[in-house]
């Protein structure tokens, strides 16, 4: 059956915390500082399993967390001590494309033993990642992935910031170690790689203590390869601030639920109202039944002096969020089809037409335009400062979280309303939605879904800038 919207919704409509336990389920080159992707083992699910062989930045789990100010500089120098060639892509930074990292467009994979420098100006605050972009399906999935965050130049007005990276694993139960079969034909034409262990930070139990009242800042990311994260609050409340990195014009309450597609983030700022004693909660949201993601024990009195704080003032705005001239923009149009269920007959891969059966036994699921995979011209060229508007027509039964690269956009609600600035677009099994976005940085981008498995299954194109 097509999940849509609504379905989801619907099953958030009331849940408490059910269980406390995870379910098994440019810079000076010469001073370059290294970040190695290796081979590592971390005890990822509880101590009565032995540790999880990954792969990870540094050896670690998530990646070692980068914060550099506004309009600081990154730099990294890569090192691949991996058993695949690799590379590394920074998610939702708007920065050059030489630097963005998707091997195969913007650069070559890296070789086992060989190097690259990442060099590059943040230009955004915000809260962004960096993982793996070649053969992400397995190489995100096995832990190569880490939080980037853009401080502003003014500190927010909280007490506390936390770095939250969800994910799910797909665990063999006996021996707590990944399933190996990454390429999965039932995955790559279903929902995605699912997993059967949640996990906050690479942790089953994570945990922090807590004043009561206290203000927290609780920047999400969705590193999951395929799982959309169905969030609600236990003890605290408070305000949405920004969406993918870019702040809201206007705090907005924190919503029931919270909807995070694979790729996406959300800032949210949330006080604790939980008294002294008890434990707050983030909680995920499974079957109307609630399950502690990350939780706040509160270990100290009220501090009486913090309980009249109001509504927080918006974070400040990013340079170029706008997006004019929508009467006169290029039209685009995506139409997506494929996977089980779907309604695709034929397509073209590598320059051949192919019916379903030939796409199958390639392990390839879906198309955008009747076309799987990259392809050798663009889904659109566009001048420098041109805007465009797209048109994704979701013509499949499951959900497909959109992400372009080096751009944010807008989307265009049916009532011609304007939504806010994002990277990822959730969109649901036979929805139509519709985007805008500003072509202002040059290069090659790509536009793919970030259900890594749908990705790596045709749901791959990009955009030429000129």
């Amino acid at each position: 059956m097509t999940q849509t919207r609504r379905d989801v919704l619907q099953m958030g409509a009331a849940f408490g915390v059910a269980a406390m336990v995870p379910t098994i389920g440019r810079a000076q080159t010469a001073d370059m500082q290294r970040i190695v992707a290796r081979p590592a083992s971390v005890q990822l699910a509880p101590p009565e399993y032995p540790k999880t062989d990954i792969w990870g930045y540094d050896g670690k789990l998530p990646g070692p967390e980068i914060r550099v100010p506004q309009g600081g500089p990154v730099a990294r120098r890569f090192v691949n001590e991996l058993p695949q060639a690799s590379s590394m892509h920074w998610h939702g930074l708007r920065i050059e494309n030489a630097m963005d990292g998707v091997a195969g467009l913007t650069q070559e994979a890296v070789p086992t033993g060989e190097t690259f420098d990442y060099e590059f100006v943040a230009p955004d605050a915000g809260t962004y990642w960096y993982h793996a972009h070649n053969r992400s399906t397995e190489q995100v999935a096995r832990g190569l992935y880490g939080a980037l965050i853009v401080e502003e130049p003014t500190p927010a007005d909280v007490d506390r910031d936390e770095v939250l990276i969800l994910d799910d694993w797909l665990l063999d139960p006996e021996t707590g170690q990944l399933d190996p079969d990454f390429d999965a034909p039932h995955n790559s034409s279903h929902a995605g790689r699912r997993g059967n262990f949640i996990a906050t930070n690479g942790s089953f139990d994570t945990t922090w203590e807590v004043p009561a009242n206290t203000r927290l800042r609780l920047r999400l990311i969705n590193a999951a390869n395929a799982r959309v994260f169905q969030l609600g609050l236990s003890g605290l409340e408070g305000w949405v601030m920004a969406l993918d990195g870019m702040p809201l014009e206007t705090p907005e309450p924190i919503p029931e639920m919270i909807l995070m597609a694979p790729g996406q983030r959300v800032d949210l700022f949330v006080d604790v109202t939980a008294p002294m004693g008890e434990t707050a909660h983030l909680v995920r949201i499974e079957e109307d039944q609630g399950y502690s993601q990350a939780a706040f024990s509160v270990v100290d009195a009220l501090d009486s002096s913090k309980e009249q704080r109001g509504a927080p003032v918006p974070l400040p705005p990013n340079p170029n969020m706008d997006v004019p001239n929508l009467e006169t923009a290029r039209r685009i149009t995506l139409d997506m089809e494929g996977g089980a269920m779907g309604r695709l007959e034929t397509a073209v891969l590598d320059g051949e037409r192919m019916d379903f059966r030939e796409l199958v036994a390639a392990n390839q699921f879906w198309s955008f335009n009747g076309v799987v995979g990259m392809t050798q011209t663009p889904l659109a060229s566009l001048a420098r400062g041109e805007t465009a508007r797209m048109r994704i027509a979701n013509n499949t039964v499951f959900p497909h979280a959109m992400h372009l690269h080096g751009m944010h956009f807008r989307e265009i609600a049916e009532d011609g309303t304007i939504g806010p600035l994002r990277d990822t677009l959730l969109i649901f099994g036979d929805e139509s939605r519709e985007i805008a976005f500003v072509a202002d940085n040059p290069g090659k981008w790509l536009f793919h879904c970030h259900m890594l498995s749908h990705a790596a299954s045709g749901m791959m194109t990009w955009i030429e800038v000129a």
